[in-house]
């Protein structure tokens, strides 16, 4: 084992030269960037099911005892440690004892931010002050002994991520210095280089995922000034197993673990925002295009058993009956949520805006609620006549991404640029912030997806120019209706780009757009053209407590389906007296549903 300060010297030497200066203002970011995100602050759900499902996550995580967040730690460091076993993952004897501290607090800090509630902005102080009470002399900082520690560079990026949020909206000033004292305290039990999560791995900690780093520590470095930080950041880079080759077009996807080398790619996005090399760019753009056309499933989620398929051979299709677990939900969605918004950042284009959109409204909008003791949704199951349910061990990894995706909504949805203001997401919500001086507010008011109607009300203390972006689904078959104060606008309006209005903007101004929402289907792979989902808008539809011989017969779809008078997103197909019901899959409760159907 290698000391602290052996290896820390030996990474700031090997980069000796390369190093930037610390602090935000030396990555340059945004002359990389043409948006840039809102803080959680800025932006407020007013209604709809995104609301609904945020203020209940935001709920049950509140209620969480503290005491038994941090018993295992109390434990390790040998202090009083009351309060109930968490059970499952989480507990001494687990299987990764611990790993969901970080999130937890990274994620209560979103919500503290964005409802400025006080209660919230306790328990995060709370949580942090905890932890760090239990570090001891040398800032061990995992909750396992020092000899038996498991994946010590998952449970590390999960400390940074919620240390990061705590001191940066979390309202905790001492977590700046907590953060460099956990990365520091777990150098020596991390491995010394990075590698491939894989057979051929080292056997230094050979299932960790070193590659998942460096986005928190170039973040970490930016915060504290730490050149060790900047320095490990690059030594984790997965270049030449990973980057590079996706910078070439080269699909290495098959075969590796789905989530950890989607969340990857955040670092790869990460290292392009600060150091500027064009092929962590290229990667990334590169590996979105693999997902959307050889991995995913039309809910937008991928990974059967945790892992990326070949493509072109039928397999997504052959795993709706040969596996239950099609898509690490919580987690992937996590993953895919941060791809799309660097890639919007980066690049402007509406695709990105589409895929986020996709995944978020038929993954992990429709996970079944936790129950209150460490019983998660985990995998989204596609498998014929299924129901939702809870991953059989407590306190799974997906515990701790929930919490960050739901608080992650907000985020998703407007972005800032030099012109004006994006609109991503279609959400009942409001944005407020600064241009030129001067306070502006958009509102924003729909019944999306029920229909495909958006009302965006802008509020503004005197008239002021700027531009408007609407993204255009590229779902839509036909041009978007767009008005102004009730009155036909006549701009470019093609689907997958960001229509742009342009005017000097008066108090009330309210722009209308209406898409058109039509039914079509989507085969689940190049070799199972006749097995589809049903999709309206960005919606997936699935058969509700269907028999079995309706859902293996072929079907008129989606010509016969036939909306269901007063009850919205619900149709019905009529074969010889036997009604098949199709709704959409996040408001699925305990029905059982099929996914897919085969189409005449």
């Amino acid at each position: 084992m290698v000391t602290r300060r052996s290896f820390l010297k030996t990474l700031v030497a090997t980069t000796a030269g390369a190093s930037l200066s610390g602090g935000t203002a030396a990555w340059g970011a945004t002359s990389r960037e043409k948006l840039t995100e809102f803080e959680y602050s800025a932006v407020k759900l007013t209604d709809g099911p995104l609301k609904e499902q945020f203020d209940r996550i935001h709920a049950a995580y509140l209620a969480l005892d503290n005491d038994r967040l941090l018993k295992v730690y109390r434990q390790r460091a040998g202090l009083s440690a009351p309060g109930e076993d968490m059970g499952g993952w989480y507990d001494a004897d687990g299987f990764v004892p611990g790993h969901l501290l970080g999130q937890f607090i990274s994620g209560l800090s979103r919500f503290a931010s964005a409802t400025r509630n006080d209660a919230t902005y306790a328990k995060v102080r709370a949580l942090v002050e905890g932890f760090a009470a239990t570090l001891g002399p040398g800032d061990y900082p995992y909750a396992s002994s020092k000899a038996s520690t498991t994946w010590p560079c998952y449970i590390l990026d999960k400390y940074e991520a919620g240390l990061l949020d705590a001191y940066q909206i979390g309202k905790v000033p001492s977590a700046k210095d907590l953060l460099s004292r956990v990365i520091q305290g777990a150098v020596p039990y991390i491995p010394t280089v990075g590698y491939d999560r894989g057979p051929n791995s080292p056997k230094q900690a050979p299932y960790d995922e070193t590659y998942i780093l460096p986005e928190n520590l170039f973040n970490s470095y930016a915060l504290t000034g730490e050149p060790e930080f900047l320095a490990m950041a690059k030594k984790y880079l997965l270049d030449k197993e990973y980057f590079e080759p996706l910078a070439q077009g080269i699909n290495i996807l098959p075969g590796k673990h789905a989530y950890s080398h989607v969340i990857a790619l955040s670092s790869a996005a990460k290292a392009y925002q600060v150091l500027g090399d064009p092929k962590h760019l290229e990667a990334i753009r590169n590996a979105w295009d693999m997902l959307e056309q050889t991995q995913q499933y039309r809910s937008g989620g991928w990974g059967p058993k945790e892992a990326f398929v070949e493509p072109h051979k039928g397999m997504l299709g052959e795993s709706l009956t040969s596996t239950q677990n099609h898509f690490e939900t919580p987690c992937g969605c996590y993953a895919q949520f941060k791809l799309a918004r660097y890639l919007l950042r980066f690049t402007g284009e509406a695709c990105y805006g589409d895929g986020l959109e996709r995944v978020l409204y038929n993954t992990v909008l429709g996970a079944k609620d936790p129950s209150g003791n460490g019983d998660f949704f985990y995998y989204s199951n596609y498998h014929p006549q299924v129901k939702k349910s809870y991953y059989p061990k407590k306190w799974p990894c997906c515990a701790g991404t929930l919490l960050q995706d739901v608080a992650d909504y907000l985020i998703g949805i407007y972005f800032r640029a030099q012109d004006g203001i994006y609109v991503n997401l279609f959400v009942p919500s409001e944005v407020q912030w600064t241009w030129n001086e001067m306070p502006l507010r958009v509102l924003q008011r729909s019944s999306y997806p029920i229909d495909g109607e958006i009302g965006l009300q802008v509020k503004v203390p005197q008239p002021t120019k700027f531009t408007l972006h609407v993204r255009i689904p590229g779902w839509t078959e036909s041009p978007p209706k767009i008005a102004l104060n009730g009155k036909s606008l006549d701009v470019p309006a093609e689907r997958g780009t960001f229509a742009a209005i342009r005017r000097r903007w008066k108090d009330n101004d309210t722009l209308q757009v209406t898409f058109p929402m039509d039914l079509r289907t989507e085969a689940i792979d190049d070799q199972h053209p006749k097995t589809v989902a049903v999709m309206r808008g960005p919606v997936m539809l699935v058969a509700v407590d269907a028999s079995q011989g309706l859902i293996e017969r072929p079907l008129p779809l989606p010509e016969e389906l036939k909306p269901v008078p007063h009850t919205p997103q619900t149709f019905e197909l009529d074969q010889s007296g036997e009604k098949l019901r199709l709704v959409p899959y996040y408001s699925v409760g305990d029905e059982t549903y099929t996914n897919y159907l085969v189409k005449m």
